[in-house]
Order: structure tokens, then C-alpha cells, then sequence
């Protein structure tokens, strides 16, 4: 197994379970020898990724900080891109479309090509998605969070404020009973806010692994927005307000 792809199954042993000792990452990875994983969550740790722990345990970067984008890409693809894919398919030709920052927002743009739409962002991610394509796009300025890839603070703010959307897909760090849909970003909150008064419709595209995961700010009660997720998980049907991806 070459180092990226090691690397790749090591995140996505740490998105499934909070904390992986050492021990576990030696039995989960099976050929790998102790040293060889020492340097990857070195090398992890070091690309701002995760947190080592006492012992050689370790956890993803999250709670109060949100999750490099580098990060969440590796994560849970074939979920995020049945979400996607649903997700676009709710456009229509003529529609003013917000797509947030994160990774699932993201994948939507290779379904919405060919779409007569305006699409505004602030995901810096979406420059380098749309440079063969001739879909009209309105990327929002203002402070940018270059691990996140998302622009936010008070020009953005200011900006969103004077538009108005068809439909709006925003990305979040988790959902639960408890904390609703959450973020560890206060910034973000604002901005979901703002686009969520501006918008017709909003959805928050959320794969099933961020169920129950509770960070810092909560955007909105579960009963407020729908989710798009991959699977129904105990907390979408206590709200019975959820589609189902494809």
C-alpha cells in the first residue's frame, strides 16, 4: 500500500471512531509495521489533519476546529456523491443557486453542468471545478479560511444580504438531537443564517458518518432544514425532515 492511500484509510478509521490507539491502527491496517504508521499520523499531525494523543492514540482535528478540506475530500466519497448527485438534481434551468464551502457542496457542480443557472459561492474550492464550463458563477469576496477553502466574515456577510436564491445547499460538521445542525465556526453560523433567510428552499447535504457528532455552534434546530443524507440514521427519523439520496 503506498503511503497516500495508507494515509487515506487511516482518516477514514478516524472518521468512524473518535479515537484509534496504535494498537487498533496495527490490527485495522494489517501488513504495516508500527513504525511505518508512527510516521504516517507524524505526517498527519503535522498537514494539520489530526491530533496525536498520549500513547499513540489518535483523533481527528474537530470539536472547535473545523476539519481541513484536504481532509474531509478523502472522506466517505461514495456517500457524499449520491448526496450531490440528488442534490443537483433539484435544479432547475432559470434557478439561482447558493452552494456553501465543504466537500459534498462541492461534488454538485460536475451534476449541474450543462444547467441554463446563476451559482453563487463562497467555496474557493469552485474555481478550479468550473474552468471548462460556461456556467455563470458569482464567487462572494471576503476573509478566506484556506484550510476550509471558505470565504466568510463581514464583506461576505454584508454581500449575501442583498441577494436572494432559488434553492441554497450548505455544508455542516454535524447534526444531533442535542445540538442540531452544527459548526465549530461562528463565522459560518452567521453566514448559513443569512443564506437560509435569503433562500426559497435551503438543504444541508450530510452524509450519514456526522450524525451525532456535536461541535461548538449550532446553525439550526434539526426541525428547520432538511437534510440530504446517504441513509437514515435514529436522529433524521426522530425529525422526519430528511431526503434520502439515490
Amino acid at each position: 500500500m503506498v503511503p497516500y492511500e495508507r494515509r487515506k484509510e487511516i482518516l477514514q478509521l478516524l472518521e468512524a471512531k473518535e479515537i484509534v490507539t496504535l494498537e487498533d491502527f496495527c490490527e485495522l491496517l494489517g501488513d504495516v509495521s508500527e513504525s511505518t504508521i508512527r510516521r504516517d499520523l507524524k505526517t498527519l499531525e503535522n498537514e494539520g489533519f489530526i491530533n496525536l494523543l498520549r500513547g499513540g492514540a489518535a483523533k481527528l482535528k474537530g470539536g472547535y476546529y473545523d476539519t481541513p478540506v484536504e481532509s474531509r475530500n478523502q472522506l466517505n466519497v461514495e456517500e457524499k456523491e449520491k448526496i450531490a448527485k440528488t442534490a443537483a438534481a433539484m435544479v432547475q434551468d432559470g434557478d439561482v443557486v447558493y452552494i456553501d464551502s465543504g466537500s459534498t457542496p462541492l461534488l454538485m457542480v460536475k451534476y449541474l453542468q450543462g444547467k441554463r443557472i446563476t451559482l453563487v459561492t463562497t467555496n474557493t474550492g469552485m474555481a478550479s471545478e468550473l474552468k471548462d464550463s460556461d456556467m455563470q458563477c458569482i464567487m462572494v469576496g471576503g476573509q478566506l479560511n484556506v484550510k476550509t477553502a471558505s470565504v466568510y466574515g463581514g464583506m461576505t456577510n454584508s454581500v449575501l444580504r442583498e441577494l436572494h436564491f432559488d434553492k441554497a445547499f450548505l455544508g455542516a460538521s454535524g447534526f444531533s438531537a442535542k445540538y442540531g445542525i452544527n459548526t465549530p465556526d461562528l463565522e459560518e453560523v452567521k453566514k448559513k443564517q443569512i443564506i437560509r433567510n435569503n433562500s426559497r428552499k435551503t438543504y444541508v447535504l450530510a452524509d450519514s458518518s456526522k450524525d451525532g457528532k456535536e461541535t461548538m455552534c449550532k446553525i439550526f434546530e434539526m426541525s428547520e432544514v432538511k437534510i440530504i443524507c446517504d441513509q437514515v440514521t435514529d436522529t433524521l427519523k426522530e425529525y422526519n425532515n430528511y431526503i434520502i439520496a439515490d
